[in-house]
């Protein structure tokens, strides 16, 4: 077929207006038209007579050099088709094919010398020449994906990268001997886990072990680019490979994991040995040092993506004065994993963002073919896992895992494509998993014919230290002299391990870290002093509620902003006032703070305007940024994603304790779009790993009739997860207790998560104001909140307690019915459960004997089970202490399966039924059992 034939049928004024635009950007005009172009624009140079315009018709020598152009352009773009990549398996069949006949030459051709061949470095040359280098180029053991990308600097650097070494690595004999060394240690630790340890899990990366020594030429280039972090995230597969091999952890210390000894720390749960994360400063040969982390992990594959770049993206700020080249991210995926888990989009789309940029992410996928135990054919509908890479434009490189050396030449390439475009690079490694899904599974069930397949193919090792004896350039006996020692010195460490009592648990309390301690349980007794300066307080928020002079603000900002002015001379502070009065005071004190979440720069509900915008431009003033000369509030509306939003929150305040780090829904009940965060990571990181976190999560929560969705933040899930101090849930109900709340995050001498329930209708509730006073003079954050229009503590008979907004209307109620009689207490932090401060209130009113707790949520939901159980934990330690007997009954909506109903007057219904349970004593419920 000829390649051209839509030549003829073509406009010549169209075409010479395409050729324009092709002139004027390349990248405008169809990838077909491109390629015309490219070989008109050759030809041109080429020949000295141009093609006779007058007869329309193209001379035989100019038309066949356009149709080996046309080939040359065919490999580039379907190459990866037709490569030798995958060690067990036949290739699936593609076509059209790179045959002559797809391009309308022929075999007479192969012997003609074609000026195209100067486009691949070789000047004129014989077609079979032109073929011979593109086979070995984009067809031997590595395929490239890169000519959808639209910048064409890009594609030029790929192809100049690629062509001019053919793919194909010309290591000195010192760098074969580099890599064999780390190749015989992959594979080796493996076999001596086998017969150590058998039958435990281990989840083996034999079949793939090349990948450990692509990983460690990473380390080493990328030292030599000027990497001096890498953050590291994988799932099981080959983890404790890189432990041992690469992060250098001492083989004793896994050894003795393998043993089951108990943890040297009593107070740590921990977690199987290829879940746990591990750090150290490494120096390579070459005499440069890095420091490598890598990220512990759960088994829910991809989470840990988005944790690695939040972590990734801290150092950069903190330590790297935003240098993207100086930290480098790898993330290590399977390819069920990468073409399977949707978190894996929602991390494409971060790579270029403002937010979320760390410079680019280096992409390994240890491709088995196999997820589990099912087959590729079943697990994905694209050509490749990795086509998500072509969603951000980003290069794919495809590469046979036998063939160690094409694997390290592509690790080299990448990372200098990613150190200078600041763009990700996905290697895809195709390889084969030896055993099943871990080593006690049976795979011939499922997958009979490539385990047959498998069973007999020699490892990467056996594979490359035959292909080095044949190379004459290293001595069989100093290839087993390596593997020898290392034998011996995994030995001497099992020795090591099989003494020891204890597994050992590695401190990560240095560095960012350095003066955090771990937390003691009397540290919940009290709050630390959160409070501020009068005069402070007055000068930062004098500066933040004034905008710039000769500024041409909307009229509703102004008017904003004078509001905010009027407060603080009335001296009745809203809530958007008490929050980004803590934000302003951290920033007075050299604290970062960053917060994302998506709409978060002018709030959900509109009350925050952290950031403005000058009318009719996009210019934007954020006043809370021209407090200090050296820390910003970096704040950042967030694409709309919970999940891979907030594990890169859960990983910049896993890397920036020192840092308030905060995460905020849209309304409350989408943090469930980021469970598996919240449930693997956040609630259970301190114990797992050892790992403290101090995110900040805000989740707007309140009933108000407006339905089911968005009226519950789910308290009840978050409540179910609180033990062993893992986790501080608020439910403030002035600006100052917020205020203090977040101010305390960077206060205490340790992190916590903080799961801050935000209200919606108190946001601009006239009731809802604070004094400067709660601010300066009331020194900390008050876990509870006694009820302030009691005049005589003596004439209170029943007692409500509660938490959140229900109290503003609870308060109304007593108010308006001039009630004496009842004492409404606000539970503001509901874990750590406040025991002692509970007790001093409740011991002030003697003479009760009614108490009630009141939620708004349905009785399945909210607080009230969980509160329950604390207070009846509470009762009895006041019969111990010669208390009262105290019965706590339940005042709120019934069970119900959804959080809310959708009718608004039947919302008013239970509303008014609710206060009636409270205020009516002849309707009070039956006492529970204490």
């Amino acid at each position: 077929m000829d390649r051209f034939s839509y030549l003829g049928n073509a406009d010549v004024n169209a075409i010479e207006a395409l050729y324009q635009t092709y002139l004027n950007n390349p990248s405008e005009v169809d990838a077909t038209w491109q390629d015309f172009f490219k070989g008109f624009e050759f030809a041109l140079k080429s020949y000295a007579q141009a093609p006779d315009s007058g007869s329309g018709v193209l001379p035989d020598a100019f038309e066949k050099e356009l149709k080996v152009l046309a080939l040359i352009q065919g490999y580039r773009n379907r190459g990866h088709l037709f490569t030798k990549t995958n060690p067990v398996r036949q290739r699936r069949a593609y076509s059209p094919d790179l045959s002559l006949k797809e391009f309308g030459l022929q075999e007479a051709d192969l012997s003609t010398v074609f000026k195209a061949g100067s486009t691949l470095g070789l000047n004129n040359a014989k077609l079979v020449d032109i073929i011979g280098h593109l086979q070995q180029t984009y067809c031997s053991s590595i395929g490239a994906e890169y000519m959808y990308m639209r910048d064409p600097k890009l594609v030029s650097w790929m192809e100049n990268r690629m062509e001019s070494c053919q793919n194909t690595a010309r290591f000195s004999t010192e760098k074969k001997l580099e890599i064999y060394t780390k190749l015989c240690e992959a594979v080796v630790f493996e076999q001596f886990l086998a017969t150590k340890f058998v039958g435990q899990k281990r989840f083996s990366l034999e079949g793939g072990e090349s990948f450990l020594a692509a990983l460690h030429q990473v380390i080493i280039q990328g030292a030599q680019q000027g990497v001096v972090d890498f953050v590291i995230g994988m799932a099981h597969r080959g983890r404790l490979n890189v432990l041992a091999n690469i992060m250098q952890k001492p083989a004793a210390d896994i050894f003795t994991e393998f043993e089951g000894r108990p943890s040297e720390d009593s107070l740590f749960d921990g977690d199987v040995k290829y879940h746990m994360g591990y750090s150290a400063d490494v120096t390579t040969a070459q005499g440069q040092s890095v420091h490598i982390s890598l990220t512990p992990n759960p088994s829910h594959l991809e989470t840990v993506g988005p944790v690695v770049l939040g972590i990734t993206r801290a150092k950069r700020d903190e330590w790297h004065s935003g240098d993207d080249t100086k930290v480098c991210p790898i993330i290590v995926h399977g390819d069920a994993a990468i073409a399977g888990q949707g978190i894996v989009y929602e991390v494409a789309q971060m790579a270029e963002l403002e937010a979320y940029r760390v410079g680019g992410t280096l992409h390994f996928v240890i491709n088995n073919q196999i997820g589990f135990t099912t087959n590729y054919t079943d697990a994905r509908t694209s050509t490749y896992c990795t086509d998500i890479a072509k969603v951000t434009q980003c290069p794919v490189f495809h590469v046979n895992g036998d063939d160690v050396e094409a694997l390290c030449l592509v690790t080299q390439m990448a990372l200098e494509f990613r150190q200078t475009f600041k763009k990700d690079v996905y290697i895809d490694v195709l390889c084969y998993r030896k055993y099943g899904h871990n080593e006690g599974d049976e795979p011939r069930f499922t997958q009979p014919l490539l385990y047959k397949a498998i069973s007999k193919h020699p490892n990467p090792k056996v594979l490359y230290q035959e292909r080095l004896l044949t190379q004459n350039l290293i001595a069989q006996e100093q290839l087993e002299g390596i593997e020898k020692n290392y034998k011996a010195f995994l030995e001497s460490e099992l020795d090591t391990a099989r003494k020891r009592e204890t597994s050992k648990i590695n401190s990560y309390l240095q560095g960012a870290w350095s003066g955090i301690r771990m937390a003691q349980p009397t540290d919940f007794e009290s709050s630390p002093k959160t409070s501020v300066s009068s005069s402070d307080f007055l000068k930062l928020a004098e500066q933040i509620t004034h905008l710039p002079e000769g500024k041409p603000f909307f009229n509703k900002i102004q008017r904003l902003y004078q509001e905010r002015r009027q407060m603080i001379q009335t001296n009745r502070l809203d809530w958007a006032m008490g929050e980004l009065m803590a934000y302003a005071t951290l920033l007075h004190e050299n604290h970062r703070v960053r917060f994302t979440g998506q709409d978060v720069e002018r709030g959900t509900f509109s009350h925050r305007h952290a950031v403005v915008k000058i009318e009719d431009s996009e210019e934007e003033f954020e006043p809370l940024s021209q407090i200090s000369s050296t820390v910003k509030l970096e704040i950042y509306n967030s694409l709309l994603s919970e999940y891979g939003v907030l594990g890169f929150e859960y990983g910049y305040a896993f890397a920036a304790p020192k840092t308030l780090t905060i995460w905020e829904a849209q309304f409350g009940d989408f943090f469930n779009g980021a469970q598996i965060i919240i449930d693997q990571y956040l609630a259970s990181s301190e114990y797992k790993w050892r790992r403290m976190n101090g995110l900040v999560l805000l989740l707007p929560h309140g009933y108000e009739g407006q339905g089911p969705e968005h009226s519950s933040a789910r308290m009840e899930r978050f409540l179910q997860m609180c033990a062993e101090d893992n986790m501080q849930i608020v439910n403030a109900t002035t600006p100052a207790q917020q205020f203090h709340v977040l101010r305390r995050q960077l206060k205490w001498p340790f992190r916590k998560p903080l799961i801050c329930f935000t209200p919606k209708k108190l946001l601009r509730y006239p009731e809802c104001v604070s004094s400067l006073a709660d601010f300066t003079e009331v020194s900390n954050f008050q876990e509870v909140l006694d009820d302030p229009h009691v005049s005589d503590s003596k004439k209170i008979t029943r007692i409500a307690l509660c938490s959140g907004k229900i109290y503003y209307d609870l308060a109304a109620y007593k108010n308006q019915h001039a009630l004496n009689d009842i004492a409404i207490i606000r539970l503001e932090q509901l874990y750590p459960f406040p025991y002692k401060q509970l007790d001093r209130v409740l011991k002030q009113y003697p003479k009760a004997s009614s108490y009630n707790y009141v939620q708004e949520e349905p009785e399945n939901m909210g607080p009230w089970r969980f509160a329950e159980h604390h207070l009846r934990k509470l009762s009895k330690q006041m019969v111990l202490n010669a208390g009262p007997i105290v019965l706590w009954n339940y005042c709120g909506r019934k069970e119900s399966a959804s959080p809310a109903t959708g009718f608004s007057k039947r919302h008013q219904n239970e509303f008014e039924e609710l206060l009636n349970q409270v205020f009516d004593s002849s309707k009070t419920p039956t006492p529970l059992k204490a």
